[in-house]
């Protein structure tokens, strides 16, 4: 009778470990499901249909869907060019722009008056001979 019973507890172990197994693969699947929904991507259903077909394909686009799904950033859009330009875009203030041009025109001066400057002649002394 002891035989009997570990045969259905080994079953019901197996029943689990596979249903375990198969929402775990779901889970992942759905990976670049859940990053395209947290940064509102626009082609956010495309994604998700494109998991559920590479769990037929032998997930073979799945890495291809968690790079695409990963590409957009809602503040930048594709990350190619901001706002429709083609300009970085600069994190620094305009004051600390206008200080660094300040600075930028005081060393040209710096260096021309260095370059206009006749050179200096060389010392004519003569280290002693020990």
């Amino acid at each position: 009778m002891e035989g009997r019973v570990l045969d259905f507890v080994a079953l019901g172990i197996l029943i689990s470990v596979a249903i375990i197994l198969l929402y775990g693969i779901i889970y992942i699947h759905d990976i670049p499901y859940n990053i395209a929904k947290k940064r509102n991507h626009p082609h956010l259903h495309a994604i998700h249909t494109a998991g559920w077909v590479s769990l037929f394909l032998m997930h073979a686009l799945w890495p291809f869907l968690w790079i695409w799904a990963s590409l957009y950033v809602p503040e930048k859009g594709w990350g190619m060019s901001s706002n429709g330009s083609n300009k970085p875009k600069s994190d620094i203030p305009v004051e600390q722009s206008a200080a660094f041009l300040a600075l930028q025109a005081r060393v040209d001066a710096l260096e021309e008056k260095r370059n206009a400057a006749p050179p200096k002649q060389k010392s004519k002394l003569v280290p002693k001979e020990a």
